[in-house]
């Protein structure tokens, strides 16, 4: 990757990062952990990886992305106002009333998202889906998903993961937002996960494993998946909850919390350092 693309990126997730901070913080509540492990991964499938037009949200061949975890809605939110599918002053409206960004993604109320999400593992599965389908139609085109190791614990994921391997779906490129905490404590206490990566290549799937806030390795993890043919493709991203939250980072409590203005606006001043 190029160095002036590598800081374009890095800029982009920092923007996702802050304005996801502020819209929760401004609401006073939500889901604010599991929205902010996702900024890079997010700043590079919209800002270097998907085909897709935001003058044209359903054009017919472009690529899917399904946020299976869709309690990370709101970083979704951001990105697709920084793309250009939302209004800026629409992310003013996160889960109020008559808003068109309710707390989970609803693909009937928001352009530019490609499914309905939040009841966990039934995202995954409809990307699936939509992976069988662009076969079928043999529409060459990419559908891309993001996935909790919470969420990694419902039967409906592996039951998706198993058809995908045996369809050996090579156009189905899946992550794991691997922050290793989910709602009641630390993953490995609820229900442990490891080896996950054996798992997932024991269903027929390529994995890689990469530093989940390091765009640069998502990037490369990408271009690689997409030369592995007869398989689907899960990257692993090791990635720490509620990144970039001074009150919030590597906290269980980040899945949901109450934040106070004072909180979300020196988070946003903290970053803002940062880019100087």
């Amino acid at each position: 990757m190029l160095e002036k693309k590598k800081l374009e990126l890095e800029a982009k997730a920092n923007e996702i990062r802050k304005l996801t901070i502020q819209m929760i913080g401004e609401l006073g509540t939500g889901h604010i952990g599991g929205a902010l492990s996702l900024c890079e991964v997010l700043s590079v499938l919209y800002f270097d990886t998907l085909n897709i037009d935001p003058q044209n949200a359903k054009m017919e061949d472009r690529d899917r992305f399904v946020l299976s975890k869709g309690h990370g809605g709101p970083a979704l939110y951001a990105t697709l106002a920084l793309k250009g599918f939302l209004p800026m002053e629409e992310l003013k409206t996160l889960n109020r009333p008559n808003t068109k960004l309710p707390s989970h993604c609803d693909m009937r109320l928001t352009n530019g998202i490609d499914m309905s999400t939040g009841s966990l593992g039934q995202g995954f599965s409809a990307a699936c889906g939509m992976a069988v389908a662009a076969k079928l139609d043999r529409k060459d085109l990419y559908i891309y998903s993001v996935i909790g190791d919470g969420e990694s614990q419902e039967g409906q994921i592996w039951e998706a993961a198993m058809l995908a391997g045996s369809r050996q779906l090579d156009n189905f490129i899946a992550f794991t937002d691997y922050n290793k905490m989910q709602l009641d404590g630390y993953i490995e206490q609820v229900n442990g996960l490891e080896p996950l990566n054996k798992k997932w290549e024991a269903f027929g799937w390529h994995v890689q494993s990469v530093d989940g806030h390091n765009v640069e390795q998502i990037q490369h993890a990408i271009d690689n998946a997409k030369k592995i043919k007869g398989k689907p493709s899960m990257i692993l991203l090791d990635t720490i909850k509620g990144m970039g939250g001074y009150f919030c980072e590597n906290l269980v409590a980040s899945h949901n919390m109450n934040i106070t203005e004072d909180m979300w606006k020196k988070a946003v001043n903290l970053l803002e350092k940062e880019e100087m």
